[in-house]
């Protein structure tokens, strides 16, 4: 547009003056005079076709420079974001484009305390989990915590971080990628009344033995590496079934780092608020004497016992003494292990439909049970790193007898300690199997990274 403007400009004096030229000879005939003002208005469109080339060169060669930075800058982006692929750093979304992607936050596939998940497709046709993370002061601590935690890590058995959409309020996103067969739970806990433990949208399913033992290997993994082999030491904090996910060959994948603590090799523990959910703390945790890989070490410990008996840690069950059937008491299903474990009858221990599906050795169901075992002592000294649990669990190393804890915090665990109580105080568990009333409901970070 300047361009057009300046040349217009020029072609108009250009015309004027020789219009003045033409009217001098007219008028002035061929004097002196005219040859004078002929000389001038010829210098001076000599100098407006010199400034008009002079420019037009000038632009010319601007635009080329122009093109070849664009050329070179998008070059350098397609470089950049090769790059940033390739060393598993998270990409900065608009919200615009994470609304295209999951066509409007449409599709939900679970909602926890803080925090809600979008199924979505990127523009590339990648299927991803779209976190939503409300709360001002609290969504920003776990959008920075989970961020922190999981933005530099890579580990075939840890969530990948694909993205994040940060902004001044509330709320704030993080893209994973889609976990197909959804969380561990669905998976080993039996449906009570045609529903899941965890979602009325997923049909009745069980995981087998071999799949079980090898979930838990996959777990074990991912948080000895969380533990040993990052620079900074990552504390999960919420180890359960609902955040481990299974993909479509049933490899288990840690998720939700909302409550994880970054650790310092030279720090012992480090000192938290008590978060989390029932029946997963650690004693010391409750007992706010801070926390260390230990803590995950005994939630793990939890998880291990629930995957092996395919019931919760924590249950409402029926209680044998009262004639109509009306109250319900607390059972802790550690309690029960352990005791089965001294007697010998480990199988007892195993959910009853892996145990009718055949394939389960009794060697194996030992090895788990005293791992679970050694992970839940009440003193942190005593559980196993993860980096030996790994070790336990792949027969490396001889797993002994774990020395018999009093559990002395079962009471505190699993609420009221088996007091009785009535039957609409909560869920109870047919045939002391759990439903999903039996599970905690004072998860502050659950999130649902796949479809249930």
């Amino acid at each position: 547009m300047e361009d057009r403007v300046v040349n217009t400009i020029a072609v108009i004096s250009v015309i004027a003056l020789i219009t003045f030229i033409v009217l001098a000879r007219v008028f002035l005939k061929r004097s002196r005079a005219f040859f004078l003002i002929c000389g001038a208005d010829a210098a001076v469109i000599l100098a407006v076709f010199a400034c008009v080339l002079i420019r037009h060169r000038y632009n010319r060669r601007r635009r080329l420079l122009e093109s070849q930075m664009k050329s070179e800058g998008r070059e350098l982006r397609i470089e950049y974001s090769f790059l940033r692929k390739v060393a598993g750093v998270p990409t900065k979304f608009r919200f615009k484009e994470l609304d295209e992607a999951t066509d409007g936050f449409r599709s939900l596939l679970g909602q926890g305390a803080s925090a809600s998940v979008f199924k979505g497709i990127l523009t590339d046709g990648t299927s991803v989990a779209v976190k939503r993370i409300n709360g001002e002061e609290r969504g920003e601590k776990e959008f920075r915590s989970e961020v922190a935690a999981i933005a530099s890590v890579q580990h075939v058995n840890l969530v990948r971080l694909i993205g994040y959409c940060n902004s001044s309020t509330s709320p704030r996103y993080l893209v994973y990628e889609f976990i197909p067969n959804g969380s561990l739970d669905t998976w080993i806990f039996p449906s009570q009344n045609g529903r899941s433990s965890s979602s009325s949208r997923s049909p009745p399913r069980c995981l087998s033995w071999n799949s079980r033992y090898r979930v838990a290997i996959d777990v074990a993994r991912a948080l000895s590496y969380l533990h040993h082999d990052c620079r900074s030491r990552i504390l999960h904090l919420d180890v359960k079934p609902e955040n481990i996910l299974l993909d479509e060959n049933f490899k288990a994948i840690v998720s939700d780092f909302g409550l994880s603590k970054l650790m310092g090799r030279d720090e012992s523990q480090v000192m938290t608020t008590v978060r989390g959910t029932r029946g997963y703390l650690a004693p010391e945790w409750l007992l706010e004497n801070g926390v260390s890989e230990k803590t995950d070490t005994y939630s793990f410990g939890m998880v291990l016992l629930e995957i092996i008996g395919g019931r919760r840690s924590v249950c409402l069950v029926e209680d044998p003494k009262d004639k109509t059937k009306k109250k319900k008491k607390w059972e802790y299903f550690p309690r029960i292990a352990n005791e089965k474990a001294r007697e010998g009858k480990f199988m007892e221990i195993v959910d009853r439909r892996v145990v009718e599906d055949g394939g389960v050795e009794e060697r194996e169901v030992r090895r788990m049970v005293y791992v679970a075992l050694w992970c839940i002592q009440e003193r942190p000294r005593l559980r196993p790193s993860m980096g030996q649990v790994v070790e336990m669990l792949e027969g490396r190393v001889r797993v002994d007898e774990p020395p018999d804890t009093r559990m002395i915090l079962v009471d505190l665990l699993s609420g009221d300690g088996g007091e009785e109580e009535e039957e609409g105080a909560g869920g109870g568990c047919e045939n002391g199997m759990s439903n999903l009333d039996c599970g905690s409901t004072y998860s502050l970070a659950t999130t649902v990274l796949s479809g249930r």
